[in-house]
């Protein structure tokens, strides 16, 4: 498996998706909720049957709505196409219950519309609009990206703009992530070694990170409370992290992993708390506090010092230190994901190549230096 995902509109429950990769049976979405109190995993089981899943996303209005980037053989080619399914309506939400029997009771996910793509390439990834409704979605496609609005209860996408990369040699987006900030109006993607901004209105390139790695970018994220900051991982083993209106330097590079690295994510709510996922076999918290929007921690009060030891003490705040907070080494073998919780904000899950899926928390200090 190399496909995971949040349930992007669960807020009260702690769920994730994990799309498998097997080419001897029918593939499966795995809906994996977590019970938090008691610690137990419930599972239940959709069958997939077009092909081995790359990319996974959920709608962020939409429990029920999913899509989906799978491997499809035709004329002995393989083409990655997209589509939209729903889940079947007693699964939508975060449950407790586990089923009775879950060995005979597989269901299988309803289609809701395939994302067209036989002029355009193999679909990379699926992006959905942040803050929307559900009703827009981008998907990149070799070197096209597409803007998609689905219709009538998402039974049909149609094609609302779209744009090319242009240049030699065979392009291809590796990845993306469209921003939360700035209204909704801009994606960044990655490219061999470039990481581009686009602004989805006009589909025009708004910016440009040339060289921003050393080879293929992997990913990319958006701090969630700073609207110019954006991080960057790649096949160099490194994390960087860049605000986009001046893309000549990153602003801190993280050099931590010892191979290429698949994933990384912000904290939705603390934006100095990054999660990082290698082909090291690793998953990396770290506090990346001097570029977050709380630097200096929590804003003393003037009111908190007495008068006295204002004249005495000149309240000078250092920046508090960056550090790698937690190195975890429960997989075997290659982490292609991880993902934050969308429930919970010091919950997060990895996945390995293996399908191994692991659940871990932000130490519980950390939380309480953090949140005290």
């Amino acid at each position: 498996a190399r496909a995971l995902t949040p349930q992007t509109a669960e807020t009260d429950a702690i769920r994730f998706l994990v799309g498998t990769q097997s080419l001897r049976y029918d593939n499966q979405i795995h809906i994996i909720d977590f019970d938090d109190e008691n610690n137990i995993i419930n599972k239940n089981v959709l069958l997939h049957q077009v092909g081995e899943i790359w990319h996974i996303s959920t709608s962020p209005a939409d429990k029920g709505v999913l899509a989906t980037c799978y491997n499809k053989t035709s004329d002995s080619k393989v083409m990655t196409c997209a589509a939209v399914w729903r889940m079947p309506k007693e699964l939508e939400s975060g449950s407790h219950e586990s089923p009775d029997d879950s060995s005979s009771n597989t269901q299988t996910l309803e289609l809701l519309c395939h994302l067209d793509n036989t002029a355009h390439g193999n679909m990379a990834c699926v992006m959905w609009e942040p803050m929307g409704d559900g009703k827009k979605i981008i998907s990149l496609a070799d070197n096209n990206i597409l803007l998609w609005d689905l219709q009538e209860s998402s039974a049909k996408a149609a094609l609302s703009s779209s744009a090319a990369l242009e240049g030699k040699g065979q392009l291809k987006f590796t990845s993306g992530r469209w921003s939360p900030h700035h209204n909704c109006t801009q994606i960044a993607t990655a490219n061999d070694t470039t990481v581009r901004g686009w602004d989805t209105r006009s589909m025009r390139q708004i910016y440009c990170i040339e060289n921003a790695h050393g080879q293929l970018v992997r990913d990319l994220d958006f701090n969630p409370n700073k609207q110019y900051y954006l991080a960057s991982c790649g096949d160099d083993c490194k994390v960087k992290f860049w605000d986009t209106r001046n893309v000549t330097e990153p602003v801190k590079t993280l050099e931590e992993h010892s191979h290429w690295v698949w994933n990384v994510r912000y904290n939705h709510s603390h934006d100095q708390l990054i999660l990082t996922g290698s082909s090291d076999s690793r998953v990396i918290l770290s506090n990346m506090v001097s570029i977050s929007s709380e630097p200096f921690g929590h804003m003393v009060d003037d009111d908190e010092l007495s008068d006295q030891e204002d004249q005495h003490q000149e309240k000078i705040k250092e920046p508090l230190q960056d550090s790698v907070i937690a190195t975890y080494e429960e997989h075997e073998d290659s982490v292609y994901a991880v993902e934050w919780s969308s429930a919970d904000p010091w919950l997060f899950a990895s996945l390995s190549y293996d399908g191994r899926l692991v659940i871990n928390r932000v130490p519980r200090a950390l939380k309480y230096h953090i949140l005290l």
